[in-house]
C-alpha cells in the first residue's frame, strides 16, 4: 500500500582495534596473580569500533551482528588442548543477556568484612567441604545458596557485573591456587573493572557508568561454539559497549589449565 511504513532493521559493522591494550594485560603483578589463579593465557580482552548508535534495546541485534561480522570472525578463538584455534563453523545464532552495571565504587563488598567470612586480619576463614579439601567461607558464599553467608550479598548486587567479575576471579581456572586473604581478589577486580568500564560526569559532577554489558554465547549448527564448546560456569564472555566512543570490548575466559609463565 502506498505510504505504508516499514520497520528499519538496524545493523552494525565492526573493526578490530589491536592497538588498544588494557593496563591489566601489561601489569606484571596482575599477570602473576592470573597465573596463580590458572587464568593466564585463557583470559582475553579485545576491543573493536562500530559504526552505528547503540541502545540497550538493540543488544540482541548488536551481538548477532558482532559474531557474524567478517572483520570479527577471524579474531574469534577457542582453546583446544591448550592452544588457541579459530572457530570451525559459522555462527548461526547468538544469545545476549543484559547485565546490570551501575557500580562506581567497591562499597558492594563492605559487608563481607563483618559477617564471619573473614578474620579481622583479612584472612579468609577456612571450612570443611565434602569434595574440596582446601575450601573456604568465601567460595562457599559465592557458590552455595544454602550457606549461612550466601545472602550477605543481595540478589540484585549479585547480578552486577562488578560482583560477577569478582566471583570469576575468586573461582579461577582448573589449577587455581586460592588466596589466603581477600585483598588480591578485590584489588584485581577493581583494576580490571576500571579498565573495562567507561564512566562520565553529569552537570552536577555525579559520576555514572555509561557502558552497557552483555553476557553472550554464540552457536553454530552443532551447538555452543563460543566461548568454549560446553557449558561451564568459569567459561564466560561479555561484550562491554561504550556507546559514546562507539567501542566494544570482548572480554572472555575459557576454563582450563592456564599458562605457567609470564
Amino acid at each position: 500500500m502506498a505510504g505504508e511504513g516499514y520497520a528499519f532493521e538496524q545493523t552494525f559493522s565492526f573493526i578490530p582495534l589491536p592497538a588498544k591494550r588494557f593496563s591489566f594485560q601489561q601489569d606484571k603483578d596482575t599477570l602473576a596473580l592470573l597465573m596463580k589463579w590458572s587464568m593466564l593465557g585463557r583470559l582475553s580482552a579485545q576491543t573493536y569500533s562500530f559504526d552505528s548508535n547503540f541502545h540497550p534495546y538493540s543488544c540482541e541485534t548488536f551481538a548477532s551482528c558482532f559474531f557474524k561480522d567478517p572483520q570479527v570472525i577471524p579474531t574469534l578463538r577457542n582453546m583446544k588442548a591448550g592452544v588457541w584455534v579459530p572457530l570451525e563453523r559459522p555462527v548461526v545464532s547468538v544469545s545476549a543477556e543484559l547485565v546490570p552495571c551501575t557500580k562506581i565504587s567497591m562499597e558492594l563488598f563492605d559487608q563481607i568484612y563483618s559477617c564471619g567470612i573473614l578474620w579481622p586480619s583479612g584472612h579468609v576463614v577456612k571450612c570443611f567441604h565434602d569434595v574440596y579439601t582446601d575450601y573456604d567461607a568465601l567460595r562457599q558464599m559465592l557458590q552455595e545458596e544454602d550457606s549461612e553467608h550466601y545472602h550477605v550479598i543481595g540478589r540484585m548486587e549479585r547480578e552486577e557485573f562488578l560482583f560477577r567479575l569478582f566471583k570469576h576471579l575468586c573461582l579461577g581456572g582448573e589449577l587455581c591456587q586460592y588466596e589466603d586473604t581477600i585483598e588480591p581478589y578485590l584489588s584485581t577486580t577493581k583494576k580490571i573493572y576500571k579498565d573495562l568500564i567507561s564512566v562520565q560526569k553529569d552537570a552536577e559532577t555525579k559520576i555514572s557508568v555509561v557502558s552497557t554489558v552483555l553476557k553472550v554465547s554464540a552457536y553454530d549448527e552443532s551447538g555452543l561454539c563460543f566461548p568454549g564448546t560446553r557449558e561451564e560456569e568459569q567459561t564466560f564472555a561479555y561484550l562491554i559497549v561504550d556507546p559514546v566512543k562507539r567501542n566494544v570490548t570482548l572480554f572472555y575466559h575459557i576454563y582450563g589449565v592456564g599458562s605457567f609463565s609470564l
